[in-house]
């Protein structure tokens, strides 16, 4: 057996290496008496990296403790040692791990625990901080990471194990990135920080638990999120096929797009897209006026400002309110196609499973919202109408893909919460909202401009936008923008007497929203008008994460492929595809404050894209048939 002692909270802790048969019996009747007793037990994971999936991957150790003691089981390429290590997680009744979804996947995939035994039992200290404050630390939040967590309520001066493990990494000639697969397995530090992760969680949990009762949040929410977590685990564990035929040239087409664009940016002295300094210098050598300011006081020439100067709005459709600036569109044409070759082309090219799968990672509670994201790759933020990415991914053979999304969710919640009648009557009657709108401000003879500005202001109203902001989206004057924020609050007096209900509430409790469902959201003081923002968005997330409980209760998680925004992609075999897509809409749909929430099941060809590729008529293209590729190298300006 070997020791490392460690101080913590003026405590001596300690971590224990078994070596023998006769250490592991002495960890079996550790694990024993712990279960026996019913305690809360610390657990994780040290492996190669962060693609589980990957052929290549490892599980190197399996810690457990509690806030005293903790085993560092070193189960790579020691089969008694992974069966003791499979034993302990499958006895101890209650296990809590911080970012609990990863280490259940590792330990499904790599120690074979099963997913669907572990998950009941497990309790994630991070949903628990997440559900006191989603603010991350720099953002004057709380804290999410078990490092700053523990830096607050176990021990200010508890390690950064990562941090430290990084600079062992360094020492060894290895980065942030390698050095978890290639240090020794017995390097001292390694072990040591290895069961203080298990001890340092052991010891924070009774703290934010304590802290989340005090502030009032119901355990039926903190339940609730971790029902979620594990149906999203499910649907990263089951992953996407990836047409490797098309990604491989993909990437290489969207570098030289990316290059092409590049190229065109710098005979306006831009050597570097990435370089806002630059990219601001020679705009506003061409005689265009930037007033916005980055906190360091540089002139911010982010993606929306640059849409403005480039006449496009979010789904680069032409806004026609001004000559487009060249340089800004050249600058975001190749930053598009430059993180598109990166951050979806490379990745799904290179982080594959053995089967041709990628598995994207499902952040079941992330923003400070609650709103879910995606990663590896974020596939949340793929334009809403373009194919180019989405045609990548593939149903099994067999299968079909098909979607299912809310009919305007957030424009709809946003009527519930409000009360506000005149809306709910548009929807009863199902009506456009936008067109009804416009209607209302403009009358029965509006314009598309007039449309997308009623749309834009009411979209402001649920993501916090202001009249600026509108502005620039739409190409609008400012003024023009006022008078149609307060024709909007005149047609629609609810939202407006709403929103000034929230804010007013979210005063009186310190600065604090809290959504129908219970869940605490923390506002910046100066940014109190992003009460209904919040309660809005947060509330149409938790309708969705409702529907993935229902479905999941119905059997329909097996076809359940990602949840994007107000969106369930899935797939399954053709002779039932229409089927079970209607079963998903039916799960789905729900009546809130007497408010229809309804949904649109759509069922495609073999991949997402399918459901993207339309023909003039409104048909989907079959993907197999038509790839579009002139079509896609003419938008590229390139000969095909």
């Amino acid at each position: 057996m070997r020791y490392f002692p460690y101080p913590i909270a003026g405590d001596e802790t300690m971590t224990r290496v078994p070596e023998t048969a006769a250490d592991l019996d002495e960890f079996r009747r550790w694990v024993e008496r712990k279960a026996s007793a019913g305690e809360m037990i610390g657990a994780d994971t040290e492996t190669t990296g962060l693609d589980t999936f990957s052929p290549a991957y490892r599980l190197r150790t399996v810690q457990v403790g509690d806030a005293r003691d903790a085993w560092v089981l070193q189960v790579e390429y020691r089969p008694e040692i992974q069966e003791a290590a499979r034993w302990a997680l499958l006895t101890l009744p209650r296990l809590v791990f911080h970012n609990a979804t990863f280490d259940m996947l590792v330990l499904d995939r790599h120690l074979r625990v099963p997913l669907a035994t572990l998950a009941p039992k497990v309790t994630d200290s991070k949903i628990i901080a997440h559900l006191f404050d989603p603010r991350p630390l720099h953002e004057g939040g709380y804290g999410l990471k078990l490092k700053e967590l523990c830096a607050r309520d176990v021990d200010p001066n508890a390690p950064d194990t990562q941090e430290d493990l990084a600079a062992v990494f360094r020492s060894i000639g290895e980065t942030k990135d390698t050095g978890w697969a290639k240090i020794d397995i017995n390097h001292p530090t390694y072990l040591q920080y290895a069961g203080l992760d298990a001890i340092l969680v052991s010891r924070v949990l009774p703290v934010l638990e304590a802290r989340l009762l005090k502030a009032g949040v119901r355990q039926s929410l903190v339940d609730f999120e971790h029902a979620v977590m594990l149906v999203c685990a499910k649907m990263e564990r089951r992953g996407m096929l990836v047409d490797q035929n098309y990604v491989r040239p993909l990437v290489a087409r969207l570098q030289e797009e990316a290059a092409l664009h590049a190229g065109k940016a710098a005979k306006y002295g831009v050597t570097s897209v990435n370089a806002p300094k630059q990219v601001s210098a020679a705009l506003v050598g061409m005689g265009e006026t930037l007033t916005e300011t980055t906190d360091s006081g540089a002139l911010k020439v982010d993606k929306e400002i640059l849409q403005s100067l480039a006449d496009v709005d979010r789904d680069w459709v032409r806004i026609g309110s001004r000559t487009p600036n060249p340089l800004a569109d050249a600058v975001l044409r190749s930053k598009r196609a430059g993180k598109w070759a990166k951050s979806y082309g490379v990745a799904m090219r290179d982080r594959l499973d053995d089967a041709g799968r990628i598995h994207p990672k499902i952040n079941s509670l992330q923003a400070r919202t609650a709103r879910m994201s995606i990663s590896g790759p974020p596939l949340q933020q793929l334009p809403s109408g373009d194919w180019t990415i989405r045609r990548a991914l593939l149903a099994d053979p067999g299968h079909r893909i098909f979607s299912v999304d809310y009919s305007a969710v957030e424009m709809r919640v946003l009527a519930a919460l409000a009360d506000e009648r005149t809306m709910k009557r548009a929807i009863a009657e199902g009506r456009d909202l936008h067109d009804f709108t416009a209607e209302l401000i403009w009358g029965p003879n509006f314009t598309k401009k007039h449309r997308k500005m009623g749309k834009g202001v009411g979209f402001g109203k649920v993501y916090g936008g202001g009249a600026a902001t509108l502005s620039r989206q739409t190409g609008a004057p400012i003024a023009e923008v006022k008078a149609a924020i307060a024709a909007y609050d005149r047609v629609y007096p609810g939202i407006k007497r709403y929103s000034n209900k929230v804010q007013r509430e979210a005063r009186g409790h310190g600065y604090i929203v809290w959504t129908p469902v219970g869940r605490r959201l923390p506002l910046d003081r100066d940014r109190v008008y992003a009460a209904t923002n919040y309660m809005v968005q947060s509330t149409a997330r938790d309708v969705l994460c409702q529907a993935l409980l229902d479905m999941d209760e119905k059997g329909l998680t097996e076809y359940l492929l990602l949840p994007i925004h107000d969106e369930c992609l899935g797939s399954a075999p053709v002779d039932v595809v229409e089927e079970v897509a209607r079963e998903v809409g039916a799960a789905m749909r729900m009546d809130f404050f007497g408010v229809p929430l309804d949904t649109d099941p759509e069922v495609g060809g073999r991949s997402w894209g399918s459901l993207y590729m339309k023909t003039s008529d409104g048909k989907q293209y079959d993907e197999a048939l038509r790839a579009r590729e002139d079509e896609w190298y003419a938008r590229m300006g390139l000969a095909a």
